[in-house]
């Protein structure tokens, strides 16, 4: 069961708000020792929206989902989700409760269209004004805002998936490699993958004005349990093809719950 993100709104496809969430997940995720495997963007297209619902939906994942559920015209996550599942749009009577609670005297129409969700779902309860999310098939879908939104994925973490915590702990560590291109360090990833098969081999080259020197970070990233045996061996067949290294940033264990 692997998690993804879905962010949605026009306004982050063109550039007049610039995504925050991508960042929250994978910490709040990591917290809890699991990590995000996937993650999309989408505009407010109803057509494009359902049909990337209905894939994410089959594949059976959890999948938090940000943006669009609120009651204007540029709003569609709430309707592409029904569409994706073949239901109806309904009054969710929790959601009528914590709304008619919110505005009391002032309710309308309107603002109860905020609580009509896909038969069959549950509400997220939303700490900062009462309006709810909703959980439907394990996706999540919350409102676009950062402070509504980001204590409504921790809720649902907390009380749905505490069972996966720890599931997905990493370890990374890495060197940096002088003068030399990342094609002349390709044996010493493959050679990481194939003897440590819970790791993960990884380069990133530095050039440019702003490298000091040229030069490559190889590293390894994967189960604690090897991810130090798979650097020691690329450390060693780095030393014997006669490339001058150090060691890299800090290495870095994630996904720890305390």
């Amino acid at each position: 069961m692997a998690f993804g993100a879905i962010v949605v709104g026009d306004e982050i496809l063109v550039g007049e708000r610039q995504d925050k969430h991508m960042a929250f997940v994978i910490e709040a995720l990591a917290k809890r020792g699991l990590r995000l495997a996937w993650a999309e963007y989408h505009g407010d297209d109803p057509v494009r929206l359902t049909a990337a619902l209905r894939c994410s939906f089959r594949r059976g994942e959890v999948v938090f989902s940000f943006g669009g559920i609120g009651a204007t015209p540029d709003d569609h996550t709430r309707q592409g989700v029904a569409a994706a599942l073949g239901v109806p749009l309904a009054l969710h009577p929790d959601a009528e409760r914590e709304i008619r609670g919110r505005f009391g005297a002032d309710i309308t129409p309107q603002r109860l269209r905020m609580g009509e969700f896909p038969l069959g779902c549950e509400i997220i309860p939303n700490p900062f004004n009462r309006i709810p999310g909703f959980s439907i098939r394990d996706h999540h879908f919350v409102p676009g805002f950062p402070q509504m939104a980001w204590p409504m994925i921790e809720w649902v973490l907390d009380t749905r998936y505490r069972d996966l915590f720890d599931r997905d702990r990493w370890a990374e560590a890495s060197i940096l490699v002088y003068d030399c291109g990342e094609s002349q360090l390709i044996p010493a990833m493959e050679d990481a993958e194939r003897q440590y098969d819970k790791v993960k081999a990884f380069s990133l080259p530095s050039m440019g004005p702003n490298a000091v020197r040229r030069h490559v970070e190889l590293g390894a990233r994967g189960d604690p349990a090897q991810a130090a045996g798979a650097i020691e061996d690329m450390r060693r067949m780095v030393r014997e093809a006669g490339f001058r290294f150090r060691e890299g940033p800090a290495t870095r264990t994630d996904g720890t719950h305390g």
